[in-house]
């Protein structure tokens, strides 16, 4: 797509208002409905603006450009002069990297005549998205623009997310408390808390009432540089259930804590304790205090942030600038346009929809300009991303921006969602460009449905295969990761810290991105209970084992003679050569896998929604899925759904005693619980152990293959003999309440 580019530099020799005797000049560019503002600056004839705007040419109304400049005033702004170009005259085109050189124009009345003093330095050209002031330049699709806050909500921009880090707080012991009370009894129940930020971390309470507890134990936080926070800890008497004594303070800044980049303990230090004592009965003072606290403090730079869940993860290097290896490619990202959005607002009595993307891999988040009242919006902005990591995902996002007039947001609104796109940039050819439409599904507690289709041109561009091929060799995270595990119930909560971090972070930007944008980009929802999750997941391991099982089933059923037929005569050959077994194997992969080659994916996959069960999904199921943690709905919903939880937790009962019950009959043949059934578990060894040594390995292997794939004409409907007897075997349920 081309643009218009006008770009207006600066002025010269401006006349002054006859009345006030100054000048505050500004350019108002218009092309048929789409009006432009540079700034205006104050008191000055000679102003420089070096502004760009840029039109669509599909958004194009009119055949004449205006540009006007105006003296800014209280009630009316007066005019100076204009200028008028025909845009069906010849306009020249440039292509990156050409540059247009700026030309002086002499200002005319609004007659046309050259009698009004003053000059305008500008240019005027056709040009692509790739031209470099294409990000610097004020979108006509974007919006009618007449002030900076309008721009800064409906232009490009792109976000840099802060260096997340693990911090480990190892806190061993406490010597020599001084309780308030020295002669209460009981002794001290001490337990220490931490503070980073809005992060708390308590130790267990010492159980050794002691005034010289002991605990070991670590605590874990997550901080983002720069490092100006302070990690206070205070040691703390709990005097009763409701009320905690302060036994002893300390903080530390972050900038001060030293930074391990492997496995190797950091030495630990004993700190001094402060405490706080009341003055007159009203003042505080801090006075130095014999006690101190023996920890190691640390910042693990060997871990990667779990700042999103790993399967969706665009990022899996460690903290540490040292430890990360070079990247391994580039990945490029065309978001053109969408089509057939559905209308998210009503606005002056009309439905419409605001559009903006937003794309996230690493820690560069970007987001394209927002484009008005328009359901096919076009963008045609290209980002590019350092790759690191081919077993990444790269997520876009649709969004209705509820704010593109500018300024802050009123309370309660958000942007709302439209729809989102996930790609595995394992899933991509090297060096091919993919171009393809991708459906916007929008799932919530109306259930599902499709929002519209986004347009995307993707590729992969790989600087060494060879680096590439290396990386599937690797541990998925970093070595730190697998030395010094973290329990999950702890890389929840971490994760969950370094969301809210990267939240605020973005909601301070200039523009900002709400916290509906990030939590939606980062899928926070993932990890909470769902029915419909759960029915998925279910499913899923269904659907592997019925494979194998279908698979297997056609085979011995005889379904394609054909195949089962050299099933039988390769069974023959690996008998009788067992050598060939393991060669055989690899080279049948190896020929199923090229065989397959060619119904491999065209494009990336698109989202299946019946296998997420989104079509057949409950209202009330959707309703508890999307609930706010903890829940906010009544206590006779949370009754009815926790006799819903019961039923299905009782048929996962159900599941898990019948592979108990196997189990435990398989144990039972040696116990003679039941004497005769072990009677004839020892007679049948028997006779087998003489059958087998007598009979050829071969012979036995050759039969037993026969017997499982025999015709169904020699098969029974009922239940194999050997089946029946297992079924009879004695369990431990019948000793259970």
């Amino acid at each position: 797509m081309e643009y218009l580019y006008v770009r207006v530099v600066k002025a010269r020799d401006l006349p002054t208002n006859e009345l006030t005797g100054s000048l505050d000049p500004y350019v108002e560019v218009r092309l048929g409905d789409n009006t432009y503002k540079t700034r205006h600056f104050e008191k000055t004839s000679n102003p420089e603006w070096n502004q760009t705007f840029a039109f669509s040419q599909d958004r194009i109304q009119a055949s004449v450009l205006e540009v006007t400049v105006k003296d800014k005033y209280i009630s009316n702004d007066d005019f100076v002069g204009r200028l008028m170009f025909d845009l069906c005259c010849e306009i020249p085109k440039m292509v990156p990297p050409e540059n247009l050189v700026p030309q002086w124009y002499r200002l005319k009345d609004r007659s046309g005549s050259s009698k009004v003093n003053g000059e305008l330095l500008l240019a005027l050209w056709m040009g692509a998205p790739a031209d470099e002031t294409f990000p610097e330049a004020w979108h006509s699709d974007a919006f009618a623009v007449s002030s900076a806050d309008v721009l800064a909500n409906v232009r490009s921009k792109v976000y840099l997310l802060p260096k997340l880090w693990y911090l480990r707080v190892n806190v061993i012991e406490v010597q020599d408390l001084t309780p308030s009370d020295m002669y209460r009894i009981p002794l001290p129940q001490v337990f220490v808390k931490a503070i980073l930020g809005i992060q708390t971390c308590c130790t267990k309470v010492s159980t050794g009432m002691t005034i010289n507890p002991f605990w070991n134990e670590d605590l874990m936080f997550v901080a983002a540089e720069p490092f100006d926070q302070l990690l206070i800890l205070t040691v703390e008497d709990k005097v009763s259930p409701n009320k905690d004594e302060v036994l002893g303070r300390f903080a530390i800044p972050l900038s001060y804590v030293d930074m391990r980049l492997d496995e190797k303990p950091v030495t630990c230090k004993w700190y001094e304790l402060e405490k706080q004592v009341k003055v007159d009965g009203e003042k505080k003072k801090k006075v130095g205090f014999a006690s101190k606290i023996l920890m190691r403090i640390c910042l693990e730079g060997g871990y990667h942030v779990l700042d999103e869940s790993t399967c969706y993860s665009s990022d899996l290097r460690p903290t540490a600038k040292q430890l990360c290896k070079s990247s391994i490619g580039v990945l490029e990202l065309g978001i053109l346009n969408a089509q057939g959005l559905k209308p998210m607002k009503r606005q002056d009595g009309q439905e419409t929809t605001d559009a903006y993307c937003v794309a996230k891999y690493g820690q560069k988040w970007v987001g394209t300009r927002t484009i008005t009242d328009s359901l096919s919006p076009t963008w045609n902005e290209h980002y590019t991303w350092e790759v690191f990591d081919p077993c990444t995902v790269i997520t876009i996002g649709v969004f209705d921006n509820c704010r593109p007039q500018g300024g802050d947001k009123s309370e309660g609104a958000k942007d709302s969602r439209i729809g989102k796109v996930r790609i595995r940039l394992s899933t991509l050819e090297t060096g091919r460009v993919y171009t393809h439409s991708y459906p916007l599904m929008l799932f919530d507690t109306t259930g599902l449905r499709k929002t519209g289709e986004i347009c995307l041109t993707m590729r992969f561009i790989c600087s060494s295969s060879l680096n590439m091929t290396y990386m599937y060799s690797q541990p998925l995270l970093p070595k730190m990761h697998y030395l010094r595990r973290l329990a999950q119930k702890r890389v929840d909560d971490l994760r969950h810290h370094a969301q809210q971090i990267v939240i605020m972070r973005l909601s301070r930007a200039d523009p900002s991105l709400g916290k509906e944008v990030v939590e939606y980009m980062f899928d926070e929802e993932y990890s909470l209970w769902s029915i419909r999750k759960s029915r998925v997941n279910i499913f899923r391991l269904m659907g592997i084992l019925e494979a194998v099982a279908k698979r297997f089933d056609q085979i011995c059923n005889w379904r394609n003679p054909i195949t089962t037929f050299l099933i039988h005569i390769m069974f023959i050959i690996l008998v009788l050569n067992p050598n060939l077994i393991l060669p055989a194997f690899f080279l049948s992969l190896s020929v199923i896998s090229l065989w397959n080659y060619k119904w491999r994916p065209v494009h990336p996959s698109l989202t299946d929604t019946s296998l997420s069960c989104a079509d057949t999904a409950l209202k009330d199921e959707l309703s508890e899925e999307f609930d706010s943690f903890p829940t906010s709905f009544s206590s006779g919903i949370v009754s009815m759904r926790y006799d819903r939880l019961r039923m299905i937790a009782g048929r996962i009962q159900t599941v898990v005693g019948d592979w108990a019950t196997q189990g435990e009959r398989l144990l039972s043949l040696r116990s003679w619980r039941d004497p005769r059934a072990t009677a004839v578990l020892v007679i049948f060894c028997l006779v087998a152990a003489i059958v087998v040594y007598i009979t050829p390995f071969q012979v036995l292997v050759l039969f037993t293959g026969f017997y499982t794939l025999r015709h169904p004409w020699l098969r029974f409907k009922l239940p194999s003999m050997p089946l029946n007897f297992f079924e009879r075997l004695p369990t431990r349920r019948d000793c259970m309440l």
